[in-house]
């Protein structure tokens, strides 16, 4: 199957929090192979780190900080970035890539922020013309592995699942993690394959 490998990076988990950073990559499990040539990436514009800081977690204050300024500084207005992730979807590679269907998006933890913002942001109705209303989650993937045995139970954590498969740290920038969640996927398969 082929699959649109995606990932944000935003100001926290909280409802009203902003997404500073999108990427996505196209898959195919068929292949075994994340397409890097189709990527999209962007910065979507927010308000300035120091107008933030004041409601932003811990977490985000000593690792987001960098992404936070460049997207305040570079990031696109919400209403570009959606012209031109739409430009994107539209292009002739990327139609012909997905065989002019719906895409079926893929990501790692997508209910807690990702799937949420993006509906909000880009609009339910906008959403549902593009994507398939099924997606896979790689999240959901590892705890039907961990319920079967196959991994353990500390895998539960997106970072130790990258340590468990081999991939070191996560990233946090949005690109990596869309291309290194999908590799993440093709190496299940390749492990837990009726073949091997």
């Amino acid at each position: 199957m082929k699959y649109l490998s995606f990932d944000l990076e935003a100001t926290g988990l909280r409802e009203n929090d902003l997404i500073i950073e999108f990427a996505c990559v196209p898959f195919c499990t068929a292949e075994k192979k994340v397409h890097k040539e189709l990527y999209f990436h962007t910065f979507i514009h927010c308000p300035s780190f120091d107008i933030l800081k004041p409601n932003l977690d811990p977490w985000v204050i000593d690792n987001n900080e960098e992404l936070i300024r460049k997207a305040n500084t570079t990031g696109l207005k919400l209403d570009m970035f959606k012209k031109q992730f739409d430009a994107y979807l539209s292009s002739e590679k990327v139609k012909s890539y997905f065989d002019n269907q719906k895409i079926t998006l893929f990501g790692k933890s997508m209910a807690a922020i990702d799937l949420p913002f993006m509906n909000r942001d880009l609009g339910w109705e906008w959403m549902r013309e593009r994507f398939e209303h099924r997606q896979l989650d790689l999240s959901s993937v590892a705890y039907n592995l961990i319920d079967l045995g196959f991994l353990p139970e500390k895998c539960k954590s997106g970072s130790e699942l990258m340590k468990e498969l081999g991939f070191g740290e996560v990233a946090h920038t949005a690109l990596e993690d869309a291309i290194n969640t999908a590799l993440m996927y093709i190496k299940i398969l390749e492990k837990f394959s009726k073949e091997n």
